[in-house]
């Protein structure tokens, strides 16, 4: 499930930072890692039971006072690295938000229990050819 970025956007907080890493000068005049944080429990884009797969899916970028933390510094720009981050939360939300279904089991073919007897046999002759003949 695809959530629109501007039902998002009124619960998201941006805050800048210098960046780590290399870059020169850039660096140390230039604010341009992001952290954005988005309080999805008071978005209403989300219902009660979406909210809570959320949390429970999410639990590594959650803070202490339940939002969901997006860190980018990849690019040197702070434009680009705040739109980075806004496709980071997309799609967190999006895989936080899918449904597997849960797998069938199911047996194993006729060719894969062919090849594991097989395997069987060949193990069984190496072990008999290893044994000490007594006469």
């Amino acid at each position: 499930m695809e959530v629109p970025i501007e039902k998002l956007l009124p619960h998201i907080t941006f805050r800048t930072s210098r960046s780590s890493g290399p870059g020169g000068q850039n660096v140390n005049k230039v604010s341009s890692k992001v952290e954005l944080r988005f309080d999805f429990l008071r978005s209403d884009a989300f219902s009660e039971d979406q909210k809570k797969l959320i949390s429970k899916k999410l639990q590594k970028y959650t803070t202490e006072d339940n939002l969901i933390q997006v860190v980018s510094q990849e690019s040197r720009s702070q434009l680009s690295n705040k739109e980075n981050s806004l496709k980071k939360l997309q799609n967190l939300l999006k895989n936080a938000l899918m449904i597997q279904k849960p797998r069938k089991p199911s047996r194993p073919g006729r060719k894969a229990i062919e090849k594991r007897l097989e395997a069987k046999k060949f193990q069984a002759l190496k072990k008999i050819q290893r044994r000490r003949n007594w006469d």
